[in-house]
This record gives C-alpha cells, structure tokens and sequence, in this order.
C-alpha cells in the first residue's frame, strides 16, 4: 500500500472527527466573555434535566440512608404517656431528652430507648409535678429546637413523604416516553404517512392491475372529488383486499400511500386490542376523529380478521372487548356525513370470517379478490424484483416464470433474494440461473440437509423416489419430472420434483386419478423391493386422502354419483378450533369412507401394475440416485427411454 506524506494508505478510510467543545465551536455570547485564545479542554453543559436529575439523585442517596442509620441505629419502641411515667417512678430510666412535644426515655436495664409524646402547652416538669413526681430528682433535658433544626426536621418530614412521589412520578414518566404516553390508551397508534415518506408508487406493483385499477379509482376519488359529484356518484366509503398470503395486500396499500396526495393512516388490526376493556373502540373513535379532521384521508387497516370477526363466539357473551371495537368500527363506517372524503382500505386472508354487518354495501362497497399470479404476472414480478441485483445474460426469465407455479409475489421476491445470496456467498460475480433453481427448491422446500442415514436407509429412500419418478413417467396425463433427489431437504428425505408446466384452472377426473396414482408410486416401490412397507409414505397418503375426499365430497367424481355433500366450515367453542361438518346421515358417512378407500386402492394397484412392468428401469433410477443423489430432468428421460 503507498504511504502519503502523513504515514497513513491512501486506500485507509479516515475516522470521521468527533465534535469538538474546545474555543472553536463555542457560541460566540461565551467567546465574547472570556479572554482571548484561551484553551477550552471541556464545557459542562448544565441543563435544568441534568439538575433535576442529581437533585433526585441526591434526595434518594439521603432517603436510603435514612433507612440505614434507623436498621443500624438502637432499638426504639413507642409507647404510652402513662407507662413512660411509670417507668420513671419505678427508676428505670437513665436519662430522659425532651424536643418539643416529643419524649425520648433511655433505660437502665438495656431495653433500649422508647419514646412518648405529650401535650405541647404543658411543660415536662409540671407533667412530673402533677403525677407526684419531684422535676429536681429527675435526670432531663429539655433541647430547645433551633431555626437550623426545625427546618432540617421539616425537610425530612418532607423527604420521607415527597421522595416517594417524585420516584413515582419518575418511573411514570420514563414509561410514558417510552410506550407513548401511559395514560394515552385510548390513543390511536396508527402511522400517519404523508406524500413523499412512502416511495412505493403502483408502478412498483405488479400481478394484481384489476386491484390496481380499483385502488387507481380511489385515488382518482380524493384527487378529484368533483369530477364525480358531478356526475351524481358517491365515493365508496370502503374497500376490502383478500386474498391469500404474500399476493400484495399490504404491498398495494403501501403503493396508495406513495400515489395519494392525501393523508394516509396505516394501523394493524391487533394494534387496536389491549388489556383494558374499551380502549380498542376509543382508538378506534381516536383514528377516525383524526381522519375527518384532515378532511381527505385513506385509513389502511391490515388484518381486519384480527378484530372484525364475525360476533357471537366471544369469552364474554357478545361483549368481549373484541365485539366492542367491532362494533365501533361498525358506527364509524357508518356515520360518515355525506361530504367526507375518507376511505377506509383494510386487507385480510380469511374473508370468510368477518361479520357480514362489516361487508354490507355502505361500509365495504367493494370487494377486491387477489389471486396467485399467473404466468405472466409472475414474469412482471420477477421483473420487479429483479432491479438492483446482477444476473447472467443466460437466465431464461420465461423458464423461471413457469418453473415458479404457484409462487406468490412474496415468494419470488424471497426467491431471488436467496438466489442473491447464494451467488454472493460462492464468490460469483452473478446470479445464474442453477442459483435461483436452488433458492425456489429452498423457499418451496427448505434448505439442504444432511442427515445421518444408514445404507438401508439410503436405498428406501432411493427406491420410493424412483418409484414416484417412474410411475408419473408412465402415465400421459402428468407433467414430465423436473428433479428427483434423494437430498433431504425440510421434513423429507428426498424429493420429486413435478411443476406444472402452465397454470390450469380446470383439473380434469382423470388428472386427480393419476396424481393419486403418482402419490402411491412410493410405497408401492417400497412393498415391490423390500417386501415391507415404511413409514415415509405419510405425506404421500395424505395428500392422496385429501384429493380423493374432495372428489366424493364435494366435486361429485364417484360412484355415490353427481351430490356435493357440501363440507361447511363452522366455529368451535369461543371461535378458537375450526371443524368440519358434514350435512349427511352416519349412513352416507360410511359411504363416503368406503368410495374414499376404493379411489386409493385402485389407484394403488394401477402403481403396481406399472412398476412391476417397468422393475428393469425402477432399479437404473434408483442405482443411479444412489450414485450421484440427484437426477435431473434430461438425465432421468434418458434413463427412462
């Protein structure tokens, strides 16, 4: 590294200089006050904060050792005016000290002091005098109490008592600082954004434009609120988003935040609870008071479920603190003069939960369903996604769009920034197109694990794999296999990968039948090779179970014939479980057992029908997992043909 005439690399990154209290940087009304040039090594900035703070904690310093000297000190005892007399007539007493109104005796039989008072207009001798008692046979003395005393008695009266209340006070007051103000409850916590602090804009949004434009048109309505008046239309006074996780709900509302020249407030849900009862309804009255008198506003409430559930199913019979803030939420939508331009925008992923009092035209006008993208969305959200990060020319975007079927936006954003890091990580110069293979299967499936297995173990694994590959080779209807590995990953020990190759709406019978079939290809391999069967089917039989009940219950795919027996989701006790319900006799349940069981076991027997006549190229697959672990597509068609 060269040196520069100071000794130090001019690569070296130089400290930034700290702040300086020395003669330069004092004002110049205290530079006017001292003499010339003189050195300045250190300024004590004295503020009234810093004052109060050490007179409190000078005041505790004096209350704690109060405390100390009266543990330490000796063992006073209080006790009446008449035993004290009696003790002295009985010559118990050493030595007496009269203050004031106050009476300390000392005993001669070490029981320590004990200490009396007596009435201030009478003096201690005629209290002697009057109880038959000669004041000169009597050791005592009187302490006139002195300006300096009296007043160091007071202020100790005063420390005892208002120490306490100023450590209170204290403590109150860091924790208002601290959670915005302790007795401010009832306050609404929602974010106020205004124009310019959001830089997401729409144009920053992508695989939901039928959103967009409907978010468009409510921005356009607080921009412009006469074109529309004009034209007789009323601004709706609510728009629900749902849709399922990580589909751009709260992606869009931050998208209206940095478009709307207006004021946005942004509050989660369950920012609205709290312990006490009613403080959810008077933040939400706090939320909207604040709202209105902005005149035009946008209130974003994500995760409404958190507090608009449908009522009935409280703790506390209809009047849980839930219940409240729903209801007040009810009140507010709905007292909306005719002229107040605010527009509530919430957003949830369990529309099929909320109080239908919430979703009646009036409150929630509009209703906007988000979905899972398709393939072009996907390709406008990778788009997005992918600015700011360095990929090869060689990436095929069309591939990866359709390699990422049934990805949500959030999942390709997490995609790409895992494929980031692991470039990063190898040491590439960029992303390639293996990298974001990778990070889909780390997303979708978790990351690479190595488990200790055994040989035995190992070959199960490659045999079950093969046996899904093999038998979704052989059927027509199934997409061709992506990757077989026998790399664990998650909960599994190995995988087959089989994506889409474009987005289906529709799924034929015959379709589900293969996929069954596809799902039973593993533990048939196992019974076919091993004779035995293992337990690492369980995720296959489920996944079976589910497809096949949905074709009897509800798609009318059986022999029961063309009936939905209609499965209806319904809240348990206090709306915590969700159970499954069905609308039919304990006969027809029956039924529905037998013709589940009868899809599986058919579907199961046509897996075996196929691996026994395709045993020669089930032990190539499985061979050749055991060699090299993963197979990819290319490799394994050439092994099937």
């Amino acid at each position: 590294m060269e040196k520069n005439e100071e000794g130090k690399g001019k690569n070296e990154k130089k400290e930034p200089k700290k702040a300086s209290l020395g003669w330069d940087n004092l004002p110049k009304e205290i530079k006017s006050r001292l003499p010339k040039g003189m050195k300045v090594k250190k300024m004590v900035v004295i503020s009234p904060k810093n004052v109060m703070r050490w007179v409190l904690y000078l005041l505790l310093g004096f209350y704690f050792l109060g405390i100390i000297v009266t543990l330490v000190g000796p063992e006073v005892s209080e006790v009446s005016l008449s035993e004290a007399i009696r003790d002295i007539k009985e010559g118990r007493v050493e030595s007496i000290k009269v203050t004031g109104d106050k009476i300390s005796l000392e005993l001669n039989d070490e029981a320590g002091i004990i200490t009396t008072e007596k009435e201030t207009t009478v003096s201690f001798a005629e209290l002697l005098s009057d109880e038959g008692v000669d004041p000169s046979s009597v050791n005592f003395e009187v302490d006139n109490m002195s300006g300096l005393k009296t007043f160091g008695t007071v202020l100790l009266n005063l420390f005892s008592i208002g120490l306490p209340i100023l450590f209170i006070y204290y403590i109150f007051k860091q924790a208002s600082r601290a959670q915005g103000g302790v007795f401010n409850f009832g306050k609404s916590k929602a974010k106020l954004f205004v124009k310019g602090k959001q830089k997401i804009t729409f144009k920053d949004v992508a695989g939901v434009e039928e959103a967009k434009q409907e978010l468009e048109e409510v921005v356009d309505f607080l921009r412009k609120p006469e074109k529309y008046r004009k034209m007789g239309a009323r601004i709706p006074k609510g728009v629900l988003l749902v849709g399922p996780s990580g589909v751009g709900k709260t992606l869009l509302a931050r998208a209206v935040a940095g478009e709307a020249d207006v004021s946005f407030f942004s509050m989660a849900g369950s920012e609205f609870m709290e312990m006490l009862v009613g403080v959810g309804a008077s933040r939400v009255r706090d939320l909207f008071a604040t709202a209105k008198k902005t005149k035009r506003a946008i209130i974003f409430i994500d995760e409404i479920d958190a507090i608009g559930r449908s009522r009935g199913y409280g703790v506390g019979g209809g009047h849980d603190e839930r219940e409240q803030t729903l209801n007040q939420i009810l009140v507010e939508m709905d007292g909306f003069e005719a002229n107040t331009n605010v527009i509530v925008l919430a957003a949830t992923n369990r529309g099929d939960l909320l109080d239908s009092a919430l979703l009646r035209p009036g409150r929630f006008d509009r209703r906007v369903m988000l979905d899972m993208p398709d393939i072009k969305d996907r390709q406008a959200i990778i788009k997005i996604h992918a600015r700011g990060k360095k990929f090869s020319r060689t990436v095929d975007w069309e591939a990866v769009a359709r390699r990422t079927v049934g990805f949500s936006g959030a999942d390709i954003e997490n995609m790409l920034n895992e494929a980031a890091i692991l470039a990063a990580k190898n040491e590439k110069k960029t992303i390639s197109f293996s990298d974001i293979e990778e990070a889909a299967l780390k997303v979708k499936m978790g990351p690479r694990k190595r488990r200790v297995q055994t040989e035995l173990d190992k070959k199960i694994t490659a045999y079950h794999e093969a046996g899904h590959a093999v038998v979704t080779h052989s059927l027509p209807g199934m997409d061709p296999v992506h990757r077989v590995s026998i790399v664990s990953r998650g909960m599994a020990l190995g995988f087959t990968l089989i994506p889409p190759q474009k987005d289906v709406i529709h799924e034929t019978k015959t379709k589900l039948l293969d996929q069954i079939v596809s799902l039973m290809g593993g533990r048939v391999a196992e019974k076919i090779v091993f004779s035995e069967i293992t337990t690492g089917a369980a995720s296959d039989l489920q996944q079976a179970s589910r497809i096949a009940r949905m074709m009897v219950l509800e798609w009318g795919m059986s022999d029961l014939g063309l009936v939905s027996f209609g499965s209806r989701l319904s809240m348990g006790d206090q709306g915590r479980s969700i159970k499954q319900n069905l609308d039919v006799s304990d006969e027809m349940k029956t039924k529905i057992d037998a013709e589940v069981m009868k899809i599986i076991e058919k579907a199961s027997k046509k897996a075996e029908g196929v691996l026994k006549k395709e045993r020669e190229k089930l032990n190539k697959v499985a061979e050749r997992l055991l060699e090299v672990e993963t197979l990819e597509q290319e490799d394994f068609e050439k092994l099937m043909s």
